[in-house]
């Protein structure tokens, strides 16, 4: 299956069904073999100690699966998560840019399986990993 997005489409469009927070997630890199998404980190994603909270490392793989299921499926923004495995390797660097390095495992009717690495920019080992599934709604009557 090819892409239904190039990196600028898809960062429209989850500017126009994630407004809240597409500011948050840069698309770097898109294509057959996955994607490459950044978190710009500012003080909100900051816990006590500097580091990048856990819930801003989740929130980036979580974003890098979706934007890499609908780079495949399209226009599906209620394509949504149904299961998550996280593990914390390292402490993040505070204040630096956190990158998101995803591929998709499988691409399915109902069900997408992605996983994800999550670097410190410019530190080549990983902070943290995830692998993520998503339900995928069924096409409506009539739509290809």
């Amino acid at each position: 299956m090819g892409l239904a997005f190039d990196a600028a489409g898809l960062g429209d469009y989850l500017h126009e069904v994630f407004a809240e927070v597409a500011n948050d997630f840069v698309i770097e890199r898109l294509d057959e073999d996955g994607i490459t998404m950044r978190l710009v980190v500012d003080d909100r994603h900051l816990r006590p100690g500097g580091t990048i909270s856990g819930p801003s490392m989740f929130a980036l793989a979580d974003v890098t699966i979706y934007a890499l299921v609908l780079s495949r499926i399209g226009r599906e923004a209620l394509a949504v998560t149904t299961n998550a495995s996280f593990d914390f390797m390292r402490k993040p660097a505070g204040g630096t840019p956190l990158v998101a390095e995803g591929k998709l495992l499988k691409l399915g009717r109902q069900l997408a399986v992605g996983d994800v690495l999550i670097y410190s920019q410019g530190d080549p080992r990983p902070v943290a990993r995830s692998t993520m599934t998503y339900a995928i709604p069924p096409k409506k009557a009539g739509t290809v």
